[in-house]
């Protein structure tokens, strides 16, 4: 009996690589306030780096407006400073333990950026799906090789792999395709 691979596997793997582009489009802000526009931001908090969602409840009151709630009044500055430095163009306002970050409207220019930002996403996702299929097509070939499969199972195989790459990547052009329209978006 010839040895098959994985394709469940590579599929997961694949999957996998569209999961993360899904979170890092998350945390790709559009024109209305998200809780997970702040998904990326780590705090050091208590000598470490630590996601912001450990050390704050993250909650969306308007449309307009993100709250973050600091458990420990210790952290607050730290959060602040966090939000400040994450290159997302937040300016938060502190009110105790609460600290509130107005979403402003996007102007032209920063759509067009973060629309080139969300591409740089997919093609990282789309490379690791890439990598994915090539580590599929290159056991085949050791398979192969060894005489453990035949060259007929061989093509079957690849063209099974190349079918759910092309799957994957589809969806990761249609997920891109759908972030750019909703930046965009006035």
């Amino acid at each position: 009996m010839a040895e098959e691979p994985d394709l469940d596997d590579l599929q997961r793997r694949m999957d996998g690589a569209y999961d993360v582009l899904s979170r890092e489009f998350g945390g790709l802000r559009t024109g209305r306030a998200s809780v997970s526009l702040l998904d990326p931001i780590s705090v050091d908090a208590y000598g470490a780096n630590t996601p912001l969602n450990q050390v704050a409840t993250v909650s969306v009151p308007e449309s307009r407006l993100i709250s973050v709630q600091v458990w420990d009044k210790s952290l607050v500055s730290a959060v602040e400073k966090a939000i400040m430095n994450s290159g997302l163009g937040l300016n938060p306002a502190t009110e105790g333990q609460v600290i509130r970050i107005p979403i402003p409207q996007l102007n032209e220019e920063r759509r067009a950026e973060l629309s080139k930002v969300a591409g740089k996403y997919a093609e990282q996702a789309r490379v690791a799906v890439r990598n994915v299929r090539r580590d599929g097509m290159d056991l085949l070939k050791k398979l192969e090789k060894a005489g453990d499969m035949s060259e007929d199972d061989h093509k079957i195989y690849g063209e099974e792999i190349q079918e759910m790459t092309d799957s994957v990547i589809a969806r990761i052009d249609d997920a891109l395709s759908t972030k750019e329209t909703e930046i965009m978006q006035v």
